[in-house]
């Protein structure tokens, strides 16, 4: 991270503007997750409800979902593209920050669980997919879905046993 001012940092903002390639480039990557989100939304259709995509600032684009357990715990599993390492993640999400730092002191025993320092917006993430393949859609897909519907159901019988 920088630690010019914000007015020193403004000419290497708009150069890399100025291509226009940074935004289409970030507008596809976020059409991927919106075409994730479909398809998440019609595979689980009556097992979660699945939100809509969400954008962090340029770091993160996500959605969530959420079915009547996690409900109840007020909890979140989220699909993460995470921008700056260009990889897919599975997050577990507290509703509130109370309720993460709970969940991240009660699974201090999991794998995936960093117990030394609580990441800053969820209880743990895990990575899905590293360096996806961007120009074979249908591969990528199934990837995700393959990894959440994996880890999905290890995360379920871990926070059962948590309980």
């Amino acid at each position: 991270m920088s630690y010019k001012s914000l007015s020193a940092r403004i000419p290497a903002y708009k150069l890399h503007f100025a291509s226009g390639e940074l935004q289409r480039t970030y507008q596809d990557l976020v059409s991927v997750v919106q075409g994730l989100r479909t398809e998440f939304y019609n595979k689980y259709k009556g097992q979660f409800t699945v939100a809509k995509v969400l954008h962090g600032y340029i770091d993160f684009t996500y959605f969530y979902l959420q079915n009547d357990y996690l409900k109840k715990h007020k909890l979140k599993l989220a699909i993460v593209f995470n921008h700056q390492r260009v990889q897919f993640e599975l997050w577990l999400l507290g509703q509130t920050k109370d309720v993460q730092i709970s969940y991240w002191k009660k699974l201090q025993g999991v794998k995936w669980v960093n117990k030394d320092a609580m990441p800053e917006w969820s209880i743990f993430e895990i990575l899905m997919l590293a360096d996806p393949d961007f120009d074979d859609a249908r591969a990528l897909s199934e990837s995700i879905y393959n990894a959440f519907s994996a880890l999905s159901v290890e995360i379920f019988n871990i926070l059962t046993v948590y309980e």
